[in-house]
């Protein structure tokens, strides 16, 4: 009976600092810094200056891991620069932090078409039609980069090679 009161005073304690930080999106707890660094390197992307706009995303990356578009700053940036692997990695890196974000999803999808595949291309596109309630302008900037398919080099590249037959 002595302790009662004490071990629920702890149980109310307890379920508050629970509580506290559900009522945020995650996007609101990254760090003011990393965001203006973020918002920077944005503007040096859209002037084609691509290695000042690594570094300063690799910098918002530093002040605040969980800057989910940084990470698709970066991917976009590897997709300026024909590197659609790299692009890949760092959306799936936004993805981690967000599963549903619709934008980096569709950036993903972009860029499986620009490496050639077009079918996980294909599974984005169905994911981000079900993620948005009415057709959004990802689906369709989707669409239209899936229906107008792979760069031609990449389908040379992935073209099989013609086989001579051996002579007798």
């Amino acid at each position: 009976m002595r302790l009662t009161p004490i071990a629920l005073s702890a149980a109310i304690a307890l379920a508050t600092m629970a509580s506290a930080g559900h009522g945020q999106k995650p996007d609101d707890q990254i760090a003011p810094r990393s965001l203006e660094l973020t918002e920077q390197a944005r503007t040096l992307q859209a002037g084609a200056r691509y290695s000042e706009a690594i570094d300063l995303l690799e910098s918002a990356l530093a002040v605040d891991p969980r800057n989910r578009q940084a990470y698709v700053g970066l991917a976009r940036v590897a997709q300026s620069q024909k590197l659609p692997g790299k692009a890949i990695r760092f959306y799936s890196e936004a993805l981690k932090l967000e599963p549903n974000d619709v934008n980096a999803l569709t950036g993903q999808g972009e860029a499986y078409v620009q490496r050639g595949a077009v079918e996980r291309a294909k599974q984005n596109l169905e994911r981000v039609k079900s993620l948005c309630a009415n057709p959004c302008p990802q689906s369709t900037t989707l669409s239209a980069v899936i229906a107008k398919g792979p760069p031609a080099e990449v389908m040379t590249a992935q073209a099989p090679a013609p086989t001579t037959a051996p002579k007798p």
